[in-house]
């Protein structure tokens, strides 16, 4: 499933955005919003952004949020890290 949003011409040209940067900085600032909500993962955020995962975490620091690190994931983490030895 694919969703369709419509934006006003006006809001468009009122946007502090060139408007040739506005789809892709549009989808940026959704993804962050969405991951900051807890809305999306990580992945499903990322994905959306088009950005890869360093520019995506970096982009959540310039924003102040946080990210959703769990108990689960450390542990899985040092397993990782355990095995690499």
């Amino acid at each position: 499933m694919s969703l369709v949003i419509n934006i006003p011409n006006d809001i468009l040209e009122s946007a502090k955005i060139p408007r040739a940067e506005f789809k892709q900085t549009l989808y940026q600032e959704m993804a962050f919003a969405l991951y900051a909500r807890g809305i999306a993962s990580l992945g499903s955020a990322r994905k959306l952004s088009k950005l890869d995962k360093w520019t995506f975490l970096d982009g959540l620091a310039e924003r102040g949020i946080e990210r959703h690190y769990y108990e689960t994931e450390l542990k899985e983490d040092i397993a990782y890290a355990a095995g690499c030895k």
